[in-house]
């Protein structure tokens, strides 16, 4: 985070901005809030190692992309990176996706899933609802990852072709 503050220091802005009013409407109040989430939704391997806006991936494992919260510019970045599957965790709905790379949308929510069954690929808001085990969804979603990544099956992004990408990481200040 020492890199951003920085660059934030910069433009004379801070990290407070850094959560979208979405964000904070579903209860985050801050950036380190949200990065603990990111860094929960990563499941329990280790971290392999931390890449900064744009940096390639040059080991194995798990590998956390310090980026911007902005979804455009987040996946952007990871594009930049190398990603080739964007797994997308959301709780309050997105129009984004990738036309470089396939992108999962997972909701943590049914209430969302039901909402948008044509934009939402996995429920994940099952486990909450008691209609499936952690188990029993990792192994669903691994499944669909594995008929995304080999072209057996298309996300919904990738049917309607919600492809609004390329945005790049600004060299002045933002949040």
């Amino acid at each position: 985070m020492d890199w951003y503050d920085r660059y934030l220091a910069k433009g004379e802005a801070d990290r407070s901005a850094n959560t979208t009013p979405g964000n904070k409407k579903g209860g985050l109040s801050n950036i380190v809030e949200k990065s603990l989430g990111s860094i929960v939704k990563s499941g329990s391997s280790a971290i392999n190692g931390v890449l900064g806006p744009g940096e390639r991936v040059n080991g194995k494992g798990l590998i956390f992309c310090a980026t911007p919260a902005s979804d455009f510019v987040c996946g952007t970045l990871q594009l930049a990176a190398g990603m080739n599957l964007h797994v997308f965790t959301t709780g309050r709905g997105t129009p984004y996706g990738l036309a470089m790379a396939p992108v999962v949308k997972v909701s943590t929510r049914t209430e969302l899933a039901q909402r948008w069954p044509d934009l939402i690929d996995i429920d994940a808001g099952r486990i909450a609802t008691g209609r499936a085990s952690i188990e029993d969804l990792g192994w669903e979603l691994f499944h669909f990852y594995l008929d995304v990544a080999s072209g057996k099956k298309k996300t919904w992004t990738e049917h309607y072709r919600l492809h609004n990408d390329i945005t790049l990481f600004n060299p002045a200040p933002i949040t």
